[in-house]
């Protein structure tokens, strides 16, 4: 049986070579590229996220990412974000931005990227979540932690399942908290992406890594 081909996404977000070597491990075959053929023939894309989010989205933007996660998603094709890789998903962030112009998100998903409200950010360490009920990606870790490095993140979840597609699944999505909830992962459709870094969360997070290179 030949190993799931999943790219990752090199648009210049930070070090991305612990990803790489997680899903490796996970029985993937790997391409760290931004090379259009390669990213649109992978079984998998999966879309890293360090940093600023208006310095990720320049990024992505120079490295025609919008475009390649648009015509992945239009053929049903998977791609999975991490970290601000999960934020840029969204419409937009409230983060400051000194080193790039203000960038707008993907528009992929409705709702905006605010600062955590917490008495401590920002949020760093291992927490747990609440898994969506049937989550595909958690399944078998539903109630482990998961290792979280963040200042901002999504509060609210604003997108039903269609009311007129009686067979469509609904959003799955999975929370978290640090002073106030927020979304700490959504599978929807070809679409899933995580806030917290599963390639730093230990067993938990190479389960959850096998669970998205086994499904493609």
């Amino acid at each position: 049986m030949s190993r799931p081909r999943v790219a990752v996404l090199d648009y210049g977000s930070g070090n991305v070579h612990s990803v790489v070597r997680a899903l490796t491990h996970v029985g993937a075959q790997v391409e760290l590229t931004a090379d259009r053929d390669l990213v649109l023939a992978a079984d998998g894309l999966l879309v890293p996220g360090v940093g600023n989010f208006h310095a990720c989205m320049a990024g992505l933007r120079a490295a025609h990412g919008p475009s390649l996660i648009d015509t992945r998603l239009a053929g049903g094709r998977p791609v999975l974000g991490i970290c601000v890789g999960l934020q840029v998903m969204f419409d937009g962030s409230t983060e400051p931005s000194s080193s790039a112009p203000a960038q707008e998100g993907l528009h992929q998903w409705p709702g905006t990227v605010s600062r955590l409200r917490a008495p401590v950010v920002p949020h760093m360490g291992w927490s747990t979540v609440h898994a969506a009920e049937g989550s595909r990606l958690l399944a078998g870790v539903e109630q482990e932690r998961f290792y979280f490095v963040h200042s901002y993140a999504v509060a609210t979840w604003d997108l039903p399942a269609a009311p007129r597609a009686p067979l469509a699944v609904a959003p799955r999505v999975t929370w978290s908290e640090h002073g106030s909830p927020f979304v700490a992962a959504v599978e929807n459709g070809p679409l899933s992406a995580t806030q917290f870094h599963p390639e730093k969360s230990g067993d938990s997070g190479l389960h959850l890594l096998k669970n998205w290179v086994m499904s493609l």
